[in-house]
């Protein structure tokens, strides 16, 4: 997988190298999104697809990316360490190109919200106005090792980089199963693709590298996803047992209503509080 620079408004776009026949151009964006529970998927209208683009693309939000071409030879993007580190890395060490376009977000103007229910089961994903992203991160899991955990963090000054980059995947077993049955995380193993938890056990060699990873891996999906959208957001995410399907709906529930949210030039100090500004390679944590 290669990410190439683009220029000013281009976007994030994915480009499959290994397809020959037919369109092979995907945009990384909240209406191509192919619903799934487990991973972010997007496919094009003629059927070419590219799965688990969520860590990438919280990345490339994280570290200030607006515009690249992403090439990759395969119908799935590599899972690395199940966090977002090596490609944070990556972009870092190579640096950025500063474009004299003005940057452009989804400022939000009023609480949006969309949920499901389960039984008792009930998950929510919500976004209020703000004038920086910020994410508040609910979950609640049966297994001991997991348990309740919150965390909230604004996005503005590095924080991706800081708190959430080195985040891994988690799962418990019967998702590890699920996701192979469905053709994805066919080259995982648990410890090093992925943290996999069954009951009280944790499946990873060196341990979790956060006492609340799990929560902070929720947020960096939730940012990876939001990215989708098309531009950075100013807006306040509150996800509650929320997921990849959840935030794609609550974007597509955004963008149906015109009422709820404006494309705006930012300011100087405005984008000063985008995601990605202040990020430096000293910022990253020691053990990713």
């Amino acid at each position: 997988m290669e990410i190439e620079p683009a220029s000013a408004g281009y976007g994030i776009w994915f480009q499959r190298t290994d397809v020959l026949d037919g369109d092979n151009m995907i945009p990384a964006r909240w209406d191509v999104v192919e619903q799934s529970p487990l991973c972010t998927k997007i496919k094009n209208a003629d059927g070419v697809t590219v799965s688990t683009i969520e860590h990438i693309m919280a990345a490339l939000a994280g570290c200030g990316v607006h515009n690249a071409l992403i090439s990759l030879d395969g119908p799935e993007v590599p899972i690395m360490d199940g966090s977002s580190a090596a490609f944070v890395k990556t972009i870092l060490a190579r640096g950025l190109v500063e474009q004299s376009a003005t940057i452009r977000a989804i400022k939000v103007l009023k609480p949006v919200s969309v949920s499901r229910e389960d039984g008792d089961d009930v998950a929510r994903a919500e976004l209020y106005p703000s004038e920086n992203l910020e994410i508040d991160f609910h979950i609640d899991f049966e297994d001991e090792a997991i348990g309740a955990q919150h965390r909230t963090l604004n996005m503005a000054n590095g924080t991706f980089v800081r708190e959430l980059c080195d985040c891994r995947t988690f799962c418990r077993q019967a998702d590890v199963e699920a996701m192979q049955a469905n053709g994805l995380a066919l080259g995982g193993v648990p410890g090093e693709n992925a943290v996999v938890f069954d009951g009280a056990r944790v499946q990873s060699g060196k341990g979790l590298r956060r006492m609340d990873e799990p929560v902070r891996h929720k947020m960096l999906d939730a940012l990876g996803d939001l990215y989708t959208a098309g531009f950075p957001i100013l807006g306040r995410y509150v996800g509650h047992r929320s997921g990849h399907a959840m935030t794609n709906k609550l974007l597509r529930a955004l963008m149906s209503d015109p009422e709820a949210f404006r494309i705006v030039e930012c300011s100087v100090e405005t984008a000063a509080r985008l995601p990605g500004v202040g990020a430096s390679m000293a910022e990253m944590p020691a053990v990713a």
